[in-house]
Formats: structure tokens, sequence, C-alpha cells
């Protein structure tokens, strides 16, 4: 479904060159559900507006990433628009970045069905009230604006809009960012039966490797822009690697006996 090929993306300013993802190499098959696992500067954000054609301008980048067999780092604007929302979709890092604060959450959804479906009026309106009813909301918080949901209900919210246009790939951005732990694993159920009830591929980047390990099926492990590792959630816990997968892993069994006294 997507082949990414010994990519590499560096950031060019006026006095220097970074280098925010160095010659990776990661394929995602239809239907999986990965875990993109890092610090902060590990390149994740970066491989996401790559995938989006939302690289900034002056930004370096060799390789291929093909979705579907097409090249999004040779398509033409129009033709990343195109993918965007109908193929790939993100929910965005923070729930409140999906919203602007005076629209009501139905004019969000119903503005992404109108300039990218074609759905207008009724139809739109009824489409609406599924893809909340979809995500575990009431129909009637489609009233509602932004600040009136609870963090819960705003990350579900954020969730119906990514899947507004039916994509195939959802890239889910630190999706539980600032939710309390009962949250997070009910925005995690969510996207596991969403994955399997829509026939969705999706990537969750995070740098909890614990949560990952929760949902997926396949973990990848970056690191100063490189991939430390990839595997089963089993086979790294189990069996990790690479002294970073380690430290990750040692940090996760500290945060789990201390919270068990």
């Amino acid at each position: 479904m997507l082949d990414i090929k010994d990519l590499t993306i560096r950031y060019n300013s006026m006095d220097r060159v970074t280098a925010a993802v160095n010659g990776i190499s990661l394929s995602i098959e239809k239907g999986s559900f990965t875990g993109l696992v890092g610090e902060s500067g590990s390149g994740k954000s970066t491989l996401m507006s790559a995938l989006l054609g939302l690289l900034p301008p002056r930004t370096e980048v060799t390789g291929e990433i093909l979705y579907k067999g097409a090249d999004i780092l040779r398509m033409s604007e129009s033709e990343i628009r195109n993918l965007r929302w109908k193929e790939l979709s993100l929910v965005p890092q923070g729930a409140q970045n999906s919203f602007t604060p005076v629209m009501k959450i139905k004019r969000h959804i119903e503005e992404v069905l109108n300039v990218h479906s074609g759905i207008f009026g009724k139809d739109a309106e009824k489409e609406v009230v599924r893809l909340l009813e979809d995500v575990g909301l009431d129909a009637g918080i489609k009233e509602r604006y932004p600040h009136e949901l609870s963090g819960g209900q705003k990350q579900r919210a954020a969730i119906a809009l990514a899947l507004a246009c039916s994509p195939a790939l959802l890239l889910a951005d630190e999706p539980t960012t600032a939710l309390d732990v009962i949250v997070q694993a009910e925005i995690l159920e969510l996207l596991s039966g969403l994955r399997k009830s829509k026939d969705l591929s999706i990537i969750l980047v995070t740098h909890d490797l614990p949560l990952a390990a929760m949902v997926c099926d396949r973990l990848v492990v970056m690191k100063d822009g490189m991939i430390a590792e990839s595997g089963t959630p089993r086979e790294l816990v189990n069996d990790p690697r690479h002294p970073h997968t380690k430290d990750l892993i040692r940090e996760m069994f500290w945060q789990r006996n201390k919270k068990n006294g």
C-alpha cells in the first residue's frame, strides 16, 4: 500500500542544514496498524508531513514515497490535494488543532464533505450524524462548539473529521496527548475498532512504546531520523536489539513497577 524507499529529508535554514530523516525504508501493508515510536526530534512528524506533501519550502528530499505505486514526492500540488482526505488523512497532535473555535462541529465536517466529496445539504447533515455515531458520539454533539466538548469528545470528533472522506490510510499523530489513562485506552480501542470496521490502515505516531504495543501489530522505533528497529510488539518487548529500544523497554518496566508500588 505504502512503500517508503531510502527517504532522506533535510531542512535548509539561512545558516545551516538539518537532517531530519536519514535514509529510511518502510512498508505499510493494507489493513495494518503500525506504531511509529520515538522521542521528540526522532523524525516522526517530518515523515508524516512528507506523506501528506506538507514539507516547507527549501526542504531537500531524496528517495521515494510510493502510495499505491505513485510517488507522492513527484506529484503536482493538485494531485496531492486529491490524495489528502480521500486517501490519506491526518488526526493532528492535539485535537484542538483540528477545529476553528467559532465553528460548530457539524460545520467543520460539512466543509470537508462539501469541498472534497461534493456532498451538500441534507445529505451532508446525515453524513455528519453517521460519522459522529461511528466514533461513539451522540448526534447532538454536531451543534456544539469545540470548547464545549471534553478532551475525549474532542478527540473523537477530530477522528470523525479525519474519516469524513473515507480515507484508506489514517495518520494519527499523538492522538492521546493530554488525555487521562482511561480516555487514552478508549481512544485506542476506538481506533482499533475503526480499523476493522472500515478496513483502515493506521499509522500511530507516539513517544509512548507501551501505548503503541497495546494496539499495534507492528512497531517501528525511530532515533535521530533513522529506523533503529522494527518488529511485532512481542519481538521488541521480549528481545530488543537496539540500545534505544532497550532504553524504552527499561523505562516501560520501570514505570510499570512504579505504578504497582
